[in-house]
């Protein structure tokens, strides 16, 4: 009971923020897609949308623990993006915008889907005699799900923004 306990309350932490996450996106949809203007997305308000739709989506299937190994896919998907578009060119640290905060979301999603949502959980219901894919597979599957999904939007809507020349160089 303690490792479904321990689960849930990882559920529950990954879920809480990325649910957060995106009622504020969706609290503020002007100013997100303005942000993500500034970051160098072609189609800015619908990333607006998207991002809260996926995080509050994303966050509550987490909590509840539904289509675990989906859900945490969401998130390393948004963490992807999230780290190659603002985070990883400033090096590790978040007190310098760096990319430790995603990469922490990104590595408690992998891992809850490898652990799984335990029994207290949507998913755990009625599974107790049901063959399911080992840990190992379910995470590799919800990195490549996620990292892939990840890619194809940068691919699709980001391009690096171009900063103006330095007037002293």
């Amino acid at each position: 009971m303690g490792s479904d306990l321990a689960k849930l309350l990882l559920r529950v932490a990954l879920g809480a923020t990325m649910v957060a996450h995106g009622v504020r996106h969706a609290n503020t949809l002007e100013g997100t897609a303005g942000w993500f203007r500034s970051i160098g997305f072609r189609e800015p308000e619908l990333q607006a949308k998207a991002s809260a739709v996926v995080e509050i989506g994303a966050g509550g299937a987490l909590i509840a623990g539904a289509a675990t190994p989906l859900a945490a896919s969401a998130v390393i998907g948004t963490m992807t993006v999230a780290a190659r578009s603002v985070h990883a060119q400033n090096g590790f640290f978040i007190t310098s915008e760096g990319y430790e905060y995603v990469l922490n979301l990104g590595v408690a999603a992998l891992a809850l889907s490898a652990l799984g949502p335990g029994r207290i959980s949507v998913d755990g219901l009625g599974r107790r005699g049901a063959r399911e894919m080992s840990g190992v597979r379910r995470a590799a599957l919800t990195a490549a799900l996620g990292l892939a999904a990840g890619a194809l939007q940068l691919a699709m809507f980001w391009r690096r923004p171009v900063r103006a020349a330095d007037p002293l160089s």
